[in-house]
């Protein structure tokens, strides 16, 4: 496996130190440095790569306000800075890593094998490839860290009943607590398993675990009760059928 890297990097110590790290590691192949993040953009117009190593504090611009210019197909991103308080945007950014100034070898290493764990999925294609990617996929985390207020919160994922989606915010109801968080509800969906959490609603999205009851427009989850909309109905039916239960 080879994973093309970028370096955006205004200091010329700290990035000289990125290139021998990288140079250390046999499957990084460093395509571009740059000092100028302005020009790193113009490049990341034009060229896909698989790492981005993003500075933070910059004259021109910030590493976070960069990533955030950046078209969709955004790279992986591990941030160097010498600033801890940035780190709480980066996981909301969902940035790989967070490399604290001064960077050690053993950081850095750890911050690429989760790099590299991330992209095997995505570059394996067949045979014993699609059997790796399979074990990959079933030892996924289980847990969340949600941001609430100025902490992030870990959340197990076989404590969430179910989520409820109010413009900015989400309020993710465990069998213990809620956890009121500042986020889209189409970010928090994407960091959860497809096989074990479903969305319902534009409001809501339930855990398959925590279901004591179905009928036909709605849910019941202990004592309440969540509406099945009309545009996910067909997909939720789908999603309970494919496990054996008919709703019919």
């Amino acid at each position: 496996m080879s994973i093309s890297c970028i370096i955006v990097e205004d200091e010329p110590l700290a990035r000289n130190l990125l290139e021998q790290y990288i140079q250390k590691v046999s499957y990084l192949h460093l395509v571009q440095s740059f000092s100028n993040p302005l020009i790193a953009i113009d490049f990341l117009r034009e060229n896909k790569v698989d790492l981005l190593f993003l500075d933070i504090q910059m004259p021109e611009i910030t590493g976070v306000n960069l990533l955030k210019i950046l078209p969709q197909q955004k790279p992986l991103v591990i941030f160097t800075t010498a600033y801890s308080e940035y780190a709480l945007e980066g996981y909301e950014l969902d940035v790989v890593d967070y490399l604290l100034k001064p960077i050690t070898l053993e950081r850095f290493l750890k911050a690429v094998e989760k790099v590299a764990q991330r992209l095997t999925p995505i570059k394996k294609e067949s045979g014993e490839e699609k059997q790796e990617k399979a074990v990959e996929t079933e030892i996924t985390p289980n847990f969340v860290f949600v941001k609430d207020g100025t902490k992030l919160v870990k959340i197990r994922l076989q404590d969430i009943l179910y989520i409820e989606g109010l413009k900015d915010y989400v309020i993710i109801h465990t069998s213990h607590q809620k956890v009121v968080s500042l986020q889209r509800m189409k970010n928090l969906e994407e960091q959860l398993p497809n096989n074990q959490f479903i969305r319902v609603h534009n409001s809501y999205i339930i855990s398959l675990e925590a279901i004591d009851a179905i009928e036909k427009e709605k849910v019941q989850i202990g004592k309440v009760f969540i509406p099945v909309s009309d545009t996910y109905r067909k997909s939720f039916k789908e999603f309970i059928e494919q496990r054996n239960i008919k709703l019919d």
